[in-house]
């Protein structure tokens, strides 16, 4: 009989086999030098751009080859099957000859990089018959689609979008079998959109919008689609009308049509797409009425139909939808009243935006019920009645905009003490009463009291003290009288503020003179009296001061001429006297400023009477003596004008011994080698170029402009994937003027740093007639509590009192009223101000929140809402 080993015995003769087997394994994983995929991958690293070294660094030959970063093998730890080099700044042709050296690809991501090429490589299609997953998307890709892509059977998700193909879709694009994810958005792809796509029965989303322009409207075919979960044709260029067959997609939770030119009636057919959750038909020509079957739509969370011309009144069904969170129907026609029972049943509704139709009624009493409220607009209709103490009370709402309707009564005073509050419009309405204001508990959150042209009464509260986040306030045309609180002085955010055409009596506070951000002040048309005070002074970017038709008595003080940063003023009709200031930016102001005076003298009113032993003297010098006088003048003057030329002449010769020049597209008073003398000019990045061209230039601007370069085409030049936030913030880059065109170049600056902070274009991307000005306002409220719903994720790692600080100074830059915006002196002494921050810099990358108008996330910039997960590809 054969022995059988013991266990211990088995054990020991195992034992060195096992451990030349396990060497081998590790001799030959360590070494990559032998591997074919090593090699390719290697080739791969040397034929990009990889400005952060990130491929040399970490892809080494003497390390295994499934350790490197990025990187994943199959089973047998030998050969690549995913690579995914997303979001390395990656630039050049995409390496064709080195990615076909892999065939069990199965994997490919090279989104967020800037490879160039200028055709899809055809050595990819021929050798990558393995690969199921192929993201290129946000790369600087040209040329037309590739027509043979379909040759890949085994592709399941295909992401082309965020390029610059263009051409039309090719109709081969409807044979893919296994499909499941097909994104074609953010191009400049024309044509009509191919039939054939109707036969990709395995797709679950498609993506085909924004800066696409198709012709014709969307195929009927497109209702073979019955596994489609999203389909996303926005702002695609699309006309005509929704075909029925869209009530075949019944699997459809995300159909997104928004800005295109689609018409006709909302379809019946809508009502049967029962999965469906997110609705945006917005920015269109719809007419009719909003249908009936769209009572059946019970998992809807967003219906946005804003800006078409819809009528009708609201259905009262659209408060039972359980599920809503954002209605937005503004800009329609609307007839009747906001459902009543709006917010009952959807408990978890945030934003609701009626305004610009023409409602009337009163307001719902249930809207924040579930107290998630945060957004309640429906201005410019005509709404009537009482703010209802639910809305009031509701302690998650951030907006409240019921401005141009005829709400009465008062305004509960416990609307003031919403810890979340931001902004508060109720200008232009019937509200009467007096303003309570508890100054111990009212929320310093609220940057906006808009209340102007109501029938308020009463004394402006000493509470007001207590509102220290307000920006605006707003309290025009109103029945306020009494007099004006110190407590005014708390306010140190205060950019605007306007008391005109009330009863306010006594005197001007100086306790004003501590609002150090106010740039607009109007207190005209009260019943203000004694003199007005010095202290005013102190407000070192005010541009707009108004103090007329009050009872002010006395001086001008001395200290308010030197205001340099005033650019528009008004003292008339009033009592008082003495002389007008003629220096600094009193020079530049017309008797109308001062009318109505009759104590005032000066340049442009009567002149004062001569007081003096200086104007004895001269008035006791003979004829001859005068003359004299005037001809030694006469003299000085033209030895001055002689002594000008002569360094006009030396500062030109300097200049040419220079490379740059001046290239002015309006009259300056100064040239580019004048010292001492700060300016205004927009920082432009410069592509090199043998022929300087200063047409060339897009902005009505003032640069530099370099005998080798050439400007790069537009002020996003200055918002590339190189720009640093210090940079930028850097105080001497950046030098002011006070005399070049100066508020239209404040505004231009604004929008610079609005397109700094958003990373997106200042036209073009928010629907017709919208710019980046009026999306900003119509995002965040213009509050700065707002910025992180518009930041760009690039500024991920500023501190958020530094974004914070300068989309405040954005705002005042792009105020709606040029007497409003700060002078560039006054936006470098803001910048250059930066408070101090009690937090830390943001360590996580920034939310971008759904945009209010649907408009499309910014391409070339971060991934939006159509962007696959980039972890487990493979899973899908």
């Amino acid at each position: 009989m054969a022995m059988v080993p013991s266990t211990a015995a088995a054990s020991t003769l195992l034992l060195p086999v096992l451990l030349l087997i396990a060497t081998a394994t590790h001799c030959t994983a360590a070494d990559s030098s032998s591997s074919p995929d090593a090699a390719a991958l290697l080739n791969l690293a040397a034929a990009v751009a990889d400005p952060s070294g990130y491929l040399s660094t970490h892809w080494t030959p003497d390390t295994a080859l499934c350790s490197w970063p990025r990187v994943s093998c199959d089973s047998t730890d030998t050969r690549v099957i995913s690579l995914d080099l997303s979001g390395l700044n990656l630039s050049g042709p995409i390496p064709a000859a080195a990615l076909s050296s892999l065939p069990h690809l199965q994997s490919l991501n090279l989104s967020n990089n800037i490879l160039n090429s200028t055709a899809f490589p055809d050595e990819i299609i021929g050798s990558l018959k393995s690969l199921r997953v192929l993201d290129l998307y946000n790369n600087n890709l040209t040329g037309t689609l590739p027509a043979a892509l379909p040759n890949l059977t085994d592709l399941v998700h295909v992401h082309l979008g965020g390029n610059f193909f263009s051409g039309s879709i090719p109709r081969s694009y409807g044979e893919w079998s296994r499909i499941r994810y097909l994104a074609l958005s953010g191009n400049e792809l024309t044509g009509e959109i191919p039939e054939e796509l109707g036969n990709l029965t395995t797709l679950r989303e498609l993506y085909l919008g924004y800066y696409n322009n198709f012709t014709g409207g969307i195929p009927p075919e497109l209702g073979r689609l019955r596994a489609l979960v999203r389909l996303d044709m926005a702002n695609c260029g699309i006309s005509g009308e929704i075909p029925p067959e869209v009530a075949n997609l019944t699997s459809l939770d995300t159909l997104f049509l928004q800005i295109n030119a689609l018409s006709g009636r909302l379809p019946t057919e809508i009502g049967a797409m029962g999965a469906l959750k997110s609705l945006d038909l917005s920015n269109n020509v719809f007419v009719g009425e909003i249908p009936a079957s769209f009572a059946s739509l019970k998992n809807l969370t967003l219906l946005n139909l804003f800006r078409n011309r819809l009528a009708g009144e609201i259905p009262e069904f659209i408060g039972d939808l359980p599920s809503l969170e954002v209605l937005q129907l503004w800009e329609n026609n609307f007839t009747g009243g906001i459902p009543a029972n709006l917010g009952v049943a959807a408990t978890r509704l945030k934003i609701v935006d009626v305004s610009t139709n023409k409602l009337t009624g009163v307001l719902p009493s249930k809207l924040c019920a579930g107290e998630r409220l945060e957004t309640f607009i429906a201005l410019g209709n005509s709404l009537f009645g009482d703010i209802p103490d639910g809305l009031a009370g509701c302690p998650s709402l951030t907006r409240i905009r019921l401005g141009e309707n005829f709400l009465n009564g008062t305004i509960p005073a416990k609307l003031f003490t919403l810890p979340n509050l931001t902004q508060v419009e109720l200008h232009d309405n019937l509200l009467s009463g007096e303003l309570s204001l508890d100054g111990g508990k009212v929320s310093s959150s609220i940057g906006e009291l808009s209340l102007y042209t109501n029938r308020l009464s009463g004394q402006v509260p000493t509470g007001i003290g207590g509102l220290s986040g307000l920006q605006k306030l707003l309290l025009a045309g109103n029945r306020l009288s009494g007099e004006l609180p110190p407590e005014v002085g708390k306010l140190q955010q205060l950019s605007k503020a306007d008391l005109s055409g009330n009863l306010i009596s006594g005197a001007v506070p100086p306790a004003i003179g501590r609002c150090r951000l106010l740039t607009f002040l109007d207190i005209s048309s009260n019943k203000l009296s004694g003199s007005i005070p010095p202290e005013l002074a102190s407000l070192r970017i005010l541009n707009y001061l108004n103090v007329s038709h009050n009872a002010l008595e006395g001086e001008i003080p001395p200290a308010i001429a030197g205001m340099q940063s005033l650019t528009a003023v008004d003292f008339s009709y009033n009592n008082l006297s003495g002389g007008v200031p003629s220096t600094g930016q009193f020079a530049y102001f017309n008797a109308t400023s001062f009318a109505g005076n009759a104590g005032l003298c000066g340049a442009f009113l009567s002149p004062c009477r001569s007081h003096g032993v200086a104007t004895s003297a001269f008035g006791s010098l003979s004829s001859t003596s005068k003359l004299l006088l005037v001809l030694g003048l006469l003299a000085l003057s033209i030895i001055f004008a002689v002594a000008a030329v002569l360094k006009a002449r030396s500062l030109k010769r300097s200049a040419e011994a220079r490379a740059w020049r001046l290239t002015a597209f309006q009259r300056l008073d100064f040239a580019v080698d004048d010292n001492g003398f700060p300016y205004a000019m927009h920082l432009l990045v410069f592509t090199v170029s043998h022929t300087p061209d200063a047409s060339y230039i897009p902005e009505t601007s003032d640069c530099c402009v370099s005998s080798l370069c050439r400007l790069n085409g537009s002020s996003l030049g200055i918002l590339g994937r190189d720009l640093m936030w210090p940079r930028f913030l850097c105080p001497t880059e950046y030098a002011y003027t006070l005399k070049v065109d100066e508020k239209s170049d404040v505004y231009s600056f604004g929008v610079v740093l609005l397109e700094l902070i958003t990373g997106r274009k200042p036209v073009g991307e928010f629907g017709d007639g919208v710019d980046i000005v009026q999306w900003v306002r119509m995002v965040t409220g213009s509050s700065k509590e707002g910025v992180m719903k518009i930041a760009d994720p690039r500024l991920s790692t500023v501190p958020l009192y530094e974004l914070t600080h300068v989309f405040y100074v954005a705002m005042l830059c792009v105020a709606e009223q040029s007497v409003e915006r700060p002078t560039m002196r006054e936006v470098v002494q803001i910048l250059a101000d930066m408070p101090g921050s009690t937090s830390t810099s943001i360590d996580v990358p920034l939310v971008i929140e759904p945009k209010e108008d649907g408009s499309p996330e910014k391409r070339q910039q971060e991934r939006p809402h159509d962007s696959p997960p980039q972890q487990d590809l493979l899973s899908i």
